[in-house]
């Protein structure tokens, strides 16, 4: 085996695991779900049936990770942070068969506590702050905070600010230095 299972945890026969990957205590895999290379899945994990997980993904504690939800990968998942996957539940009405899918692309960091709604997309890069929830999608690069969550900057792929120019076309981080270019709400690498 190329990959670590904690005796506590569970992983369903039919579960695909990539080399490196390490899940810890109390965590479920179930059917039909694929995990990537060199993820951390932490302790009381849920990987729904069906589900899709890149590679080199963190999974914090406590999160559920739902039918219809798929993560790009490099993406973190921040303690306790919540998704869904049907719009308008009901414990007396079946409705998974109503499921909404939820893709959050390469590199994205989603923080404690957050919660994002089904039939979203977050983009590549974008950082959602702690708590915030999360009710459209997200571009690339966007800081989204709050309830709801509402952009309120921007961020480089190594999870710092970029600082844009006066007129907001051209942009970088001061951390790393990446340069970004700016039209709108769309934020894009400078090549």
């Amino acid at each position: 085996m190329t990959y670590f299972v904690h005796e506590s945890a569970y992983v369903d026969d039919d579960v695909t695991i990539g080399e490196g990957t390490r899940i810890w205590h109390f965590s479920h895999m179930l059917s039909k779900s694929t995990i990537g290379e060199n993820c951390r899945i932490g302790q009381n994990v849920m990987i729904g049936p069906n589900v899709s997980v890149g590679d080199g993904c963190k999974i914090q504690n406590n999160v559920s990770v739902y039918e219809g939800v798929t993560l790009e990968d490099y993406v973190f998942c921040g303690p306790s942070m919540v998704f869904t996957n049907v719009l308008n539940p009901r414990s007396e009405i079946p409705r998974m068969d109503e499921l909404r899918p939820t893709l959050v692309r390469r590199g994205a960091t989603l923080g404690a506590n957050c919660t994002v709604m089904c039939g979203i997309t977050v983009g590549e890069y974008a950082f959602v702050g702690a708590g915030a929830v999360v009710l459209e999608d997200v571009p690339d690069y966007a800081l989204v905070v709050g309830v709801p969550g509402r952009i309120s900057g921007w961020v480089c792929s190594c999870g710092h600010r970029i600082e844009f120019d006066e007129e907001g076309g051209a942009g970088s981080c001061r951390e790393c230095g990446r340069e970004y270019r700016k039209a709108g709400a769309i934020v894009e690498a400078a090549r």
